[in-house]
């Protein structure tokens, strides 16, 4: 593994003059690695471009391909791209990827990017070191074939004389450079474009090694900043952030399945046949670590069955209830007592009574973490949504900022700490915008702005990057004096001390670029998914993969009559996945990414060869689950689902 400082385009002069006599372009640039940009927007192809029209050159297409040093994804993605007609192809990329293509494609390859840029911009070689990060590229007079890296004496002037059978004197193993160059350009009837170069001598003074190595340091201390790892996403908010909340038609018939949160089902209280009423108690949490269920709708119970669980993968014990559509309330629905005469014993029993659960996704029962074990002086309450699509907190905290803070100082004082944090990234300027004036005046809660990086949300990550304390391997928040709650959850422990209404609607985004008409809606819980899809427009078109949650934990939907649940923030429409796994290249990508401070590539192998202890030695228990080494994998390793499995073994082992 290489480390090479990134890339940006040549000068418009120099760029002139390499079009210069060419026309009939294709395009290709690399999305880059670890995309540390100041804007949203890549500007290196649409310059280019933008170049090429002033120039009055034809361009027959282009593309945009992640990680174009991997030749072997490359070249499947170069298939059938590149016209007929096409002359040349101009590649903007550091030299790895300039040389892959130049490998792939029989036309003369123009190389439009510098390997060097000092702004900040660092990626990972996949294969054996190729580019030198020199800034002198001379690619575009060598065919794509780097004399620096490929010839062991780095000639750029020509070969030595010294190969043999076409192997270099220098190392026998290795192809001479100027031999394979004299053979690429003969082939492209450009030999004579060589053969009038004048000699160039390489200026060592423009970089050296430890002037990359210094670099490289600096800039991953940047990309680290606030915890190890972590990945930049394509975010696709816009699809859906602008869109205020609507609440959804009151569905005709909802499945409440009796497990929706971490710990044991719920016991089942109701029958067929019973009549309930909206906010009724019809599941009761069956141990500590358990929550109660409500009925979201008045009307009639019609079956206690198994039905399809969307997150948990089998069927799971559900109520059935069909609506008679009057919404009557149950008679326990009443307001507490106002939030200063509460003790904070009374509070906690609201919030465990309600059945209020995480509801960023995890489930876990908000009762339980009211009760730590040890002191906690601060509760950060995580509005940072990082999870890409997703812009349903985004929208709660808008439009319901007085309930959420209002519910995050129920919190405050149901655990005693001394202060509440409103964690919110910097994507979201709006709702920054607005809580700090909200908060203004507030002794005990105050507004943190953190950048945007994923897994952001995740409760460690949180801690880290706000507090900057640790929380041990095993432990909790509260080991570090910490509880972290999600502004969606503070917003149903307002509504159940204000209103009395316990946990039965949730805000949820439908979204992706396969949804006919996103939005953010107000649901009541056991509303179907497709009656949501539908409602929504249904899909763009047949090619899709639904999934509930965002696109990097969600859970994948085969079958789409599935109820919302508790944890439900979204239901998104997207392209699907096909490209087929690969075998591991060892990259070392996974590693770099995971904010766990883990090592997937080994769980990937251990978990292939059923070596449980293995797993277990590599502290694959820590691992949160947030799909940063599968996003990042090049050989799209479904690393998550061997590590699931890995743990599942694990369990079972005891």
């Amino acid at each position: 593994m290489e480390n090479y400082t990134k890339y940006r385009l040549k000068s418009s002069d120099e760029l002139v003059s390499l079009l210069t006599g060419k026309d009939n372009l294709f395009i290709i640039a690399c999305n880059k690695c670890f995309k540390e940009f100041e804007t949203m927007n890549e500007p290196d192809l649409g310059e280019f471009e933008a170049l090429a029209a002033e120039q009055g050159k034809k361009v027959s297409g282009s593309a945009k391909v992640d990680f174009l040093c991997n030749k072997y994804l490359t070249a499947k993605k170069l298939e059938d791209m590149i016209p007929e007609g096409t002359d040349h192809v101009a590649v903007i990329s550091c030299g790895l990827g300039i040389q892959t293509v130049a490998d792939l494609v029989e036309q003369p390859v123009i190389a439009a990017a510098n390997s060097l840029n000092y702004t900040g911009h660092h990626g990972m070689a996949l294969t054996k070191k190729a580019c030198d990060a020199c800034a002198q590229c001379y690619l575009n007079m060598t065919g794509g074939i780097c004399p620096i890296v490929d010839c062991s004496k780095s000639l750029v002037n020509g070969q030595c004389g010294g190969a043999k059978n076409g192997k270099c004197e220098v190392d026998s193993n290795k192809d001479c450079a100027w031999e394979k160059i004299y053979r690429r350009l003969e082939k492209q009837g450009r030999l004579e474009e060589l053969q009038g170069q004048p000699v160039q001598i390489r200026d060592y003074s423009k970089i050296n090694f430890k002037a990359i190595n210094d670099y490289v340091k600096e800039i991953r201390e940047k990309r680290l900043d606030g915890y190890y790892g972590g990945v930049h996403p394509s975010e696709r908010k816009e699809l859906a952030e602008g869109i205020a909340l609507q609440k959804f038609p009151e569905p005709k018939t909802v499945v409440i399945p009796l497990s929706m949160h971490a710990g044991k089902p719920a016991d089942c209280l109701v029958k067929p046949g019973d009549h309930v009423t909206v906010g009724q108690k019809i599941g009761a949490a069956s141990g500590f670590i358990s929550a109660n269920i409500h009925s979201s709708v008045s009307g009639t119970v019609v079956a206690v069955e198994d039905r399809l669980h969307p997150t948990k993968g089998g069927m799971c014990l559900s109520v059935v209830i069909e609506s008679d559509g009057k919404d009557t309330l149950c008679e326990t629905v009443r307001p507490a007592k106002p939030l200063e005469e509460l003790t904070p014993e009374e509070i906690t029993a609201i919030v465990q009574e309600s059945g209020i659960v995480g509801m960023g996704g995890a489930g876990f029962p908000t009762s339980v973490k009211l009760k730590p074990a040890k002191p906690v002086d601060t509760i950060l309450l995580n509005g940072c949504e990082c999870e890409p699509l997703l812009t349903a907190d985004h929208r709660v905290m808008l439009e319901n900022a007085d309930d959420v803070i209002f519910g995050l100082q129920a919190v405050i004082k149901a655990v005693g700490a001394g202060k509440g944090i409103i964690v919110i990234e910097d994507n979201k300027p709006d709702a920054i915008e607005l809580m700090q004036a909200k908060t203004e005046g507030i002794e005990n809660i105050e507004v943190a702005v953190a950048r945007t990086k994923y897994p952001q949300g995740a409760e460690k990550m949180l801690i880290k990057r706000v507090m900057n304390r640790q929380v041990p391997r095993g432990g909790l928040p509260a080991d570090v004096g910490v509880v972290v709650c999600n502004v969606s959850t503070v917003k149903a422990i307002k509504d159940a001390i204000c209103t009395g209404m316990p946990l039965t609607e949730r805000v949820v985004t439908v979204t992706g670029e396969k949804i006919a008409k996103p939005g953010n809606y107000i649901v009541k819980i056991g509303t179907s998914v497709k009656e949501m899809i539908d409602y929504c427009g249904g899909f763009t078109d047949d090619d899709v993969k639904v999934q509930m949650g965002g696109p990097m934990m969600g859970f994948t939907l085969t079958d789409l009559d599935v109820p919302i649940l508790k944890g439900s923030n979204g239901i998104i429409a997207i392209e699907p996945d096909e490209t087929v796994e690969q075998p591991c290249i060892k990259c070392g990508r996974c590693v770099d990414v995971c904010p766990m401070e883990l090592s997937p590539l080994y769980f990937s192998k251990y978990a292939d060869a059923q070596n449980w202890q293995g797993m277990l030695e590599m502290n694959v228990r820590d691992c949160i689950e947030c799909r940063s080494c599968e996003y990042i994998c090049s050989s799209k390793i479904p690393l998550v689902t061997k590590i699931k499995a890995g743990k599942k073994a694990i369990m079972e082992m005891k």
